[in-house]
């Protein structure tokens, strides 16, 4: 089945609608192919499940965080999208204590459908802005990373 560009467009737009505004984990199933890959700068993880702990340890970590989409690009099979995120720190994330400080890092994304199903996400964070505006110190990420990964 193929999809068009605008509806390649509004499934990447249902992430931040349906699961991360609403907390619909269960459209992850929908939304995503079941061995989707997913691509980050810490690492790479593949399937549903995974996403849905990805979304629960972000929510642990910043339960207000918010997204905002400023461009959304699709071409063939492909969708990019640029955001702003922004957030507090107010709970545990990858073994790293709360530093209850705010962030807004840019992000940008790659998304690759199948059949109507996202089938590979590389997202690209401002990873380095986010240690620096914790006041994290980049080694603890790097251990937490080390350490989530055991």
């Amino acid at each position: 089945m193929a999809t068009t560009a605008e509806e390649n467009k509004r499934i990447v737009r249902r992430i931040r609608e349906e699961i991360e505004e609403q907390g619909n984990l269960d459209a992850i199933d929908e939304i995503f192919a079941e061995d989707v890959v997913v691509h980050t700068p810490m690492g790479e993880f593949s399937g549903r499940e995974a996403i849905k702990e990805m979304y629960e340890s972000d929510r642990e970590g910043f339960a207000d965080s918010t997204e905002t989409i400023h461009d959304i690009v699709a071409e063939g099979d492909t969708v990019a999208i640029r955001l702003t995120e922004r957030g507090t720190h107010e709970g545990e994330f990858m073994g790293i204590e709360p530093t209850g400080k705010e962030f807004e890092i840019q992000t940008t994304a790659f998304f690759r459908l199948e059949d109507g199903k996202i089938a590979e996400w590389w997202m690209q964070p401002d990873t380095l802005g986010l240690v620096q505006q914790l006041g994290l110190d980049p080694e603890d990420l790097s251990a937490a990373v080390q350490a989530d990964g055991d």
